[in-house]
């Protein structure tokens, strides 16, 4: 006789026990056990083959051959020759590597109300519209309103399929079924599969979930995106549990009271990673920003103290962000250290820098460091640009507009090399810089050979700096 079994899942970390415990033994979390009921096993049907029927299925009605159950040698392996799929939108093809590859898994996260819907309804509107029919998939929509979002976006078209369903089961056959050019899913907490008893949002429903769709788009060679919502508390019921899964993942950043989205890529079987794409919410939705430092520093004062331009690496792309800073003495007693798109700790360094190397009494002073934009900046070499900004403002000299600042700053005061630095340069001086201060190595002449090359050499001059204390004093003479 076939004999059932249950486990107690993790619902944070995903561990497994045999009894039920008020503290999960893997995460410390307390309360996240949940009794789950495995498949009944039996000699004539094994578990893994009565899970995955239903997906065999669909993958064969797709017209795709069963993956092979016996090794290969590599030499035998035919590798695919469909090349990649455009979106449709430049900046995010440049995130997933110049296109989707086909049969590639993509996850979109964010946190909720972020545009990961509209995003993905001008992808999935594009496509149809270009390539051939594509599934948008929704479980917390109804069509109709899909369908008052896409007369919003100027979205219309008769191979753009809705689906409004969470079952897993209902999808499979559906995509078997319509054999579209892509397949989007909406999100993926409210899937559910009906051989599984825990609730939907779960982490075994959401893992196995994601894992019936990925056989099947490897199975059927259609690229697929599932989107993830983030939560307030960080729960694994979002991307974070899914991001070994997923063959590329993206995530849509940015402040609520900004008008600014960053589409981020943190991991990419198939490209670069940590490439970003700009785009600005409107409400026909989400528009590419090509030149994302020249709108950045479109409103940038020059005129006034405590504002520096810094030069960041996002992926393969330099980007000029415009950093600020208000230093003012403290009345309270204890100083205030605030930071704002900039790493806490990162900043409290600087400070002490400043205070130790420079000569700066910012002990007794209040802090505040801003990134225009709602940009994040956490890579060190921007650290110049931050403690100039800071002496800028306590000293209130203002640092001449024509001037880029590059360099990580160690604990000794000195300026640290960085990376693709006439990369750097050469973007700085497209923009109309006249100067940039860098760290002095033996790569600035190699940059100013690079910016000969480029015809740049006598609209941009470089400035080498062996320490913050002679950095400043030629920003701020």
């Amino acid at each position: 006789m076939p004999k059932s079994r249950t486990r107690f899942v993790c619902q944070q970390c995903g561990g497994e026990q045999t009894k039920w415990l008020g503290r999960c033994p893997d995460c410390g979390a307390w309360n996240t056990l949940e009794e789950v009921s495995l498949p009944e096993t039996s000699a004539a049907a094994p578990a893994p083959q009565r899970r995955y029927a239903l997906l065999r299925g669909a993958a064969a009605t797709v017209g795709a051959s069963a993956a092979p159950t016996v090794p290969q040698p590599l030499s035998q392996v035919k590798a695919l020759s469909h090349e990649r799929l455009s979106v449709g939108y430049a900046e995010m093809d440049r995130v997933l590597g110049g296109g989707l590859v086909p049969g590639s898994l993509t996850l979109v996260g964010g946190e909720p109300g972020i545009g990961k819907s509209t995003l993905l309804l001008q992808v999935s509107g594009s496509i149809a519209e270009r390539v051939g029919p594509v599934l948008y998939v929704s479980g917390e929509e109804s069509s109709e309103q899909i369908k008052m979002r896409a007369e919003r976006l100027e979205i219309s078209g008769e191979r753009l399929y809705l689906l409004a369903t969470v079952e897993l089961e209902v999808i499979c056959e559906a995509i078997a079924r319509l054999k579209p050019a892509l397949v989007v899913v909406d999100s993926i907490q409210t899937v559910f599969a009906t051989h599984l008893t825990s609730a939907p949002g779960s982490i075994s429903q959401v893992r196995e979930c994601t894992l019936h769709l990925m056989q099947m788009a490897k199975s059927s060679h259609i690229p697929m995106f599932i989107i993830g919502h983030v939560t307030k508390e960080g729960t694994v019921a979002g991307p974070k549990a899914l991001e070994h899964i997923a063959d590329c993942v993206l995530y849509l950043e940015g402040e609520r009271y900004h008008t600014y989205r960053l589409l981020r890529g943190v991991k990419n079987r198939f490209g670069a990673t940590h490439e970003v794409g700009v785009f600005e919410m409107h409400g026909e939705g989400l528009q590419e920003v090509p030149n994302p430092s020249a709108l950045f520093l479109s409103e940038h004062p020059g005129a006034a103290s405590g504002s520096a331009v810094v030069v960041s690496m996002e992926g393969t792309r330099p980007l000029l962000v415009e950093v600020q800073a208000l230093v003012t003495p403290s009345n309270f007693g204890i100083a205030r250290c605030t930071a704002n798109g900039i790493e806490h700790n990162r900043l409290l360094m600087l400070l002490a820098v400043l205070t130790k190397r420079v000569g700066l009494a910012l002990g007794n002073h209040d802090v505040y460091t801003n990134v225009v934009g709602g940009f994040t900046l956490e890579e060190p070499a921007v650290d110049l640009g931050v403690a100039a900004a800071i002496a800028s403002s306590y000293r209130d000299r203002r640092i001449p507009p024509d001037l880029a600042l590059i360099g990580e700053v160690g604990l000794s005061g000195e300026l640290r090399p960085v990376s693709r630095l006439g990369l750097r340069v050469r973007e700085a001086a497209k923009l109309g810089f006249k100067r940039c201060l860098v760290p002095a190595s033996g790569r600035t002449e190699r940059v100013r050979r690079e910016l000969e090359g480029a015809g740049l050499a006598e609209e941009c001059r470089v400035i080498p700096a062996s320490t913050l204390a002679v950095a400043l004093e030629i920003a701020l003479h």
